[in-house]
């Protein structure tokens, strides 16, 4: 019985069709190894880049002023979801504190994580502050700094139940 020697990858389709192809069987890194990839699940695709790509991001109310309370923070978590969607950012968990908001989210590293931010950050001002005149009353609603950390030195679902446990501590 011959032994067939293994096919390297067609890489002519693009990202994708490499990363279905990688799936299908094993991929060639030397002539004596072979690497696993990954279940495909724990990745996202877009049109020329896979990624694993969780942030965790915490900004706040101008001054920290506690503004972000019942209908204002609803309508808060109803806008972050609708931008994130829109621009086909994964929101993993999201918490309102009534002076910080925390997100856990997975975007595309080539949308770049600080250009949603800004995007939230900015739509987010201004729709609540034309719905909730009394927070017209601040210079702006947010400050111009936020905190982002990636998410890999810790478990997925450490950092999950943290955000999750803001409103209990």
């Amino acid at each position: 019985m011959t032994r067939r020697a293994p096919q390297a990858p067609d890489f002519s389709h693009g990202v994708k069709g490499c990363w279905w192809l990688c799936h299908q069987s094993t991929l060639m890194i030397h002539p004596h190894s072979t690497m696993e990839l990954m279940s495909k699940s724990t990745y996202q695709s877009s049109h020329n880049v896979v990624y694993s790509s969780k942030y965790h991001l915490v900004w706040c109310p101008k001054y920290r002023r506690q503004v972000l309370r019942g209908s204002v923070e609803n309508r808060l978590k109803s806008v972050i979801a609708e931008i994130c969607d829109e621009y086909h950012a994964q929101v993993i968990g999201l918490e309102v504190m009534p002076d910080h908001v925390h997100l856990l989210v997975e975007v595309d590293p080539s949308f770049g994580v600080s250009r949603l931010v800004r995007l939230i950050k900015g739509r987010s001002s201004r729709i609540l502050r034309q719905e909730f005149p009394h927070l017209r009353q601040l210079p702006s609603l947010w400050t111009n700094s936020w905190f982002c950390s990636t998410v890999g030195g810790a478990p997925l679902s450490v950092i999950k139940q943290y955000v999750e446990n803001q409103k209990i501590a």
